[in-house]
């Protein structure tokens, strides 16, 4: 089956915050930011990511591949190479693949019983 890619190869997140604390059972309750991309075309993504911060130098790039045809979902807590992203501090991201896919940016916020969901569409640049 032949696929269309969809989406753009530069994605931002401007509102990057992993939650320090977390309600629940770990994993699948613990505070945590992820990007979700789907790969809708007929060839691997190769995405790289990149981090800014408000007081110090960008880091990365942290690579990964979502394979054709297929949807990816990883924890930016999760992101260790070249250094884990830490708890509590505020972060963007610059996303950009080599193929076109489309980027959605989700905090889980548990540190209360009542947790948080926040899901938003990253921005799509068009560079």
């Amino acid at each position: 089956m032949t696929t269309q890619a969809i989406g753009t190869t530069t994605w931002v997140v401007a509102d990057g915050y992993i939650p320090p604390g977390s309600t629940g059972p770990a994993p699948a309750m613990t505070s945590h930011d992820s990007i979700c991309m789907l790969n809708a075309g007929d060839e691997p993504a190769h995405v790289t990511i990149e981090v800014f911060y408000t007081d110090r130098e960008p880091v990365g790039p942290y690579g990964l591949t979502v394979p054709a045809r297929r949807a990816h979902h990883q924890r930016i807590n999760d992101l260790s190479d070249p250094e884990p992203i830490l708890p509590g501090i505020d972060y963007c991201l610059v996303i950009r693949s080599d193929r076109p896919i489309v980027v959605q940016h989700t905090r889980l916020d548990s540190r209360q019983a009542e947790n948080a969901l926040m899901s938003t569409i990253a921005y799509p640049s068009s560079l």
